[in-house]
């Protein structure tokens, strides 16, 4: 499957609870969040196209040596964000995957009674 913006987007809003998209930096980027909480930054004119992920620290330094096309994070704390070039040299399933951990960090983030609803299956 080739990643595209609308393939990344559907794949975002379909996560659980309240998500939001919107572009309140700039025209080029859209920002998806869970509950108010930025879990994706994508910049739509880059081709590639880039998107930026919350990682957990240890596993963005794990992505960065595993996969040239995975830097820190553009514009962002590099300690927990990476930026994934979308060329093609990683599996859409593993991207896919990337996007669900970075929603599951910021899940993580957010008031208990929340978290505890939104990680209940």
């Amino acid at each position: 499957m080739r990643l595209t913006f609308d393939s990344i987007r559907r794949h975002c809003l379909k996560k659980k609870g309240k998500i939001d998209e919107g572009f309140p930096f700039d025209e080029e980027t859209l920002v998806i969040k869970v509950h108010g909480k930025i879990f994706l930054l994508m910049d739509i004119t880059a081709h590639p196209l880039k998107i930026n992920l919350k990682c957990d620290p240890e596993l963005a330094l794990e992505f960065r040596s595993k996969y040239a096309a995975v830097n820190p994070g553009y514009h962002m704390n590099k300690k927990h964000w990476n930026t994934v070039e979308l060329d093609g040299s990683i599996p859409a399933s593993e991207v896919f995957e990337m996007i669900d951990h970075s929603y599951l960090q910021v899940v993580k983030g957010l008031r208990k009674p929340l978290r505890e609803e939104l990680l209940s299956t």
